[in-house]
Order: C-alpha cells, then sequence, then structure tokens
C-alpha cells in the first residue's frame, strides 16, 4: 500500500461516520500535546538552549528550499525506500532519539515507541535514558530495526557493557551522540529546576546494568543519582574513536556532526555513518540551522557511509526536502513525541503516517517517482526566488 493511501482511510472513514481522531497538521498537533502534558514535561520536550534561536532557525530554514515540479511523467507509483548498513528500508524516515521519550504517556513512552515502530516499519533509535531497560525494549519493535543511541559515560567498563548489552538484545547499530557531555543553557527549564534524570527518571539502563550496580553498591536513590551525575558525560575527541571502534562489530553512527572536515576524519576513522544534527535547537544557541550544514556534510562524505539528519522538521515537505539535499534518512522528533503524548500509540502512528502521507503524495504531485529525483529538482531561494 502506498503510504498516500492514508488520506483516502481519513476521507472514507468519515464517510463511514468516523471523523478524523487526530489533527493533520503540526501546528494543531503541538497545541494540543502542549495541553495534554504537565508543564514540566512539556517545557523539557518543547525547550531550546538560549533564546531559541537556533531551534527556529532550524525549522525556518526548510522555507529556502523549493521544489520544482516534474510534468507529465506519470508518478503513479513512488519507491520511498532506502538501503543502509545492508539493511532495506521500507521509508528514509526515523525516530530520533528522545531521552525522556518514556516518560510521556502511561510512562512506558520507549515500550510505546517500540510498539509504533513494529506497526509502520519506521525504525527509532533508542535512548540511552529510559524508563525500561533496554532488553525489554526492542522486543516491541518487532521486524522493525532498532538502533540504541550512547551517552558515552566517563567509566569505560560502563560504556562496554551498555553496547554489548544493546548488540546481545538485538539493535542493529549504535548512535554515538557528540554534544551531550554536558547540558546546554535551557532557560525553561533552569526556570522551573526541572531536571528528570537528577529526580531519578529515565535512568533504568543504568539501574539494570551489573558495571553500573558495582560502582554504586546501593539501592539508595541518592547514591544512584549521584554516581549517575559523577560518570555521565565523556567529552569525547578523536583518539576515542578507536576505543569505540573496539566495543562491538555493530554500526557506528556519530551524532552532532555538522561540519564536513568532521565528517571526513570520523569516516577515516572507521565509522559507519554520519549524523548530522544539532539537537534540534536544546544544546548550543547561535549556529547555523541543521539543514544549512546538511549539503557540505553529505558532500564530504562522498557516498561513503549514510548520512543521517534530524532537527526542525515538522512535515512530509521537510522530510523531502533534507532528501534533496542528499540525506540517507530523515529523523522525526518533536512531532512524534507530541503524537504519543495526544493518543498514545494510535497517535504516534498517526503522525509518522500523517508525515509519510505529506511526502508520498509530495513526490506524487511534483513527477518524483523516486529519492534521485527529488535530488535533481530541489533549489535554493533568495527572498522567494530561486537562485539556480
Amino acid at each position: 500500500m502506498a503510504f498516500a493511501d492514508y488520506q483516502n482511510e481519513i476521507y472514507f472513514g468519515a464517510l463511514g461516520g468516523h471523523p478524523p481522531e487526530f489533527p493533520a497538521d503540526y501546528a494543531t498537533l503541538e497545541a494540543k500535546a502542549a495541553a495534554a502534558l504537565p508543564d514540566s514535561l512539556h517545557s523539557y520536550i518543547a525547550g531550546g538552549a538560549g533564546d531559541e534561536l537556533t531551534q527556529r532557525r532550524n525549522v525556518d530554514a526548510f522555507a529556502d528550499w523549493g521544489l520544482v515540479p516534474r510534468m507529465l511523467v506519470g508518478a503513479t507509483e513512488r519507491d520511498l525506500s532506502v538501503t543502509a548498513w545492508g539493511i532495506t528500508f521500507p521509508s528514509p524516515i526515523f525516530m530520533a532519539p528522545v531521552g525522556v521519550i518514556g516518560l510521556v504517556g502511561d510512562k512506558h513512552g520507549d515500550i510505546a515507541v517500540a510498539e509504533a515502530a513494529a506497526k509502520t516499519g519506521v525504525p527509532a533509535v533508542f535512548s540511552t535514558l529510559m524508563e525500561d531497560p533496554l532488553e525489554e525494549v526492542v522486543p516491541h519493535a518487532g521486524a522493525t530495526p532498532s538502533f540504541f543511541q550512547l551517552y558515552t559515560p566517563k567509566n569505560r567498563d560502563l560504556a562496554a557493557s551498555l553496547v554489548s548489552r544493546a548488540e546481545a538484545a538485538g539493535y542493529r547499530g549504535i548512535t554515538v551522540t557528540l554534544d551531550t557531555w554536558i547540558p546546554g543553557w535551557r532557560p525553561r527549564d533552569l526556570a522551573t529546576g526541572n531536571f528528570p534524570q537528577l529526580r531519578g527518571h529515565v535512568l533504568k539502563n543504568y539501574t539494570s546494568d551489573p558495571v553500573f550496580q558495582k560502582m554504586v553498591g546501593s539501592d539508595d536513590p541518592q547514591t544512584i543519582i549521584l554516581n549517575w551525575i559523577q560518570t555521565f558525560g565523556n567529552p569525547l575527541s578523536w583518539s576515542d574513536l578507536a576505543w569505540l571502534r573496539s566495543l562491538t562489530d555493530l554500526p557506528i553512527v556519530l551524532k552532532g556532526i555538522s561540519h564536513p572536515d568532521d565528517a571526513r576524519r570520523a569516516i577515516d576513522g572507521g565509522v559507519d555513518g554520519i549524523y548530522c544534527s544539532n539537537h534540534g535547537g536544546r544544546q548550543a544557541n547561535g549556529g547555523l540551522s541543521a539543514l544549512e550544514t546538511l549539503p557540505a556534510v553529505v558532500a564530504a562524505c562522498d557516498d561513503r557511509v549514510p548520512v543521517l539528519f534530524d532537527s526542525g522538521v515538522r512535515s512530509g515537505s521537510d522530510v523531502v526536502k533534507a532528501l534533496g539535499l542528499g540525506a540517507t534518512m530523515v529523523g522525526i522528533g518533536r512531532p512524534y513525541v507530541y503524537g504519543l503524548a495526544l493518543a498514545g500509540v494510535p497517535g504516534l502512528v498517526h503522525v509518522l503516517r500523517m508525515i509519510l502521507a505529506e511526502a508520498d503524495l509530495l513526490m506524487a504531485v511534483n513527477g518524483y517517482p523516486d529519492l534521485a529525483a527529488v535530488r535533481e529538482n530541489i533549489r535554493a531561494t533568495t527572498n522567494g526566488r530561486a537562485t539556480r
């Protein structure tokens, strides 16, 4: 079934007496989710660093690119599948890692994400920060591949244990986040003193780990949190790549790469994927949008490894544009969190299908039978006018 067919389900459902249950646009989704979430959790999810300029730029940057339609090509069928690390994915989107997703909904948000992955075929990258241990989450994804995101701890034995557990549990790759060894300046969270981990939340991968248990030597919650603070966040250097590579035979993807020189050096250092992202504007303010840095990163990778992308993606149109600029796969962040907050797994499934339907329909209307056609027909704009 084509992704575009989801709109027919909605229309015919309404004809059959079942009006649409969920919003079909991001703005309404965001507003309804904000009303459904506790204020502190919403501020943590919705907020960014500083005055959130970079967060806004991430979103606004998509308006700087336009798509040129091609007619009389009969794009009645579109191929949105992609292949990376020997895996063929039915679509080019994935759910980006979100460290507090376990707190969204019924407090088992990581499992809900896995269930949505199983229902849609959209893979998820699961954060180190989980409300359920990683071994208990991945079975719920069924046949859809899952990936594990690593916040590399200072304790190397603990890092090795987390990676080994993920490999043994069936995760298909390790995504190492580089830009979060220390929290950024986040005024919304600082205004309320809200930091979920300091309250003992989303630490199940630590408390279930034998190395961490040995480090702590206690079940006292405060002792656990103190030990977590002391080991979280290792500011990695280039010399650490060989050690990371030694931990696993799984594909290793570096998340947070925005400079082409860093991309080249990372690939030369043995990594298997580059993840162009600025953490959705949550970690550092005042920078370029991730989309602005994407083309140079893609060029630097030169088809040697897959290039993942996230930050500012709000719609199927955004997905298509990021693919047009060379991304292999595009990560969805806040929108899927809001879908889960609004209506659990059904709400999350709706958001993924909504984004895919819009992307598929856009390709159909514009005459793009595949992603190669998208890349041939994207243009930069200046003041609303194409520059090439």
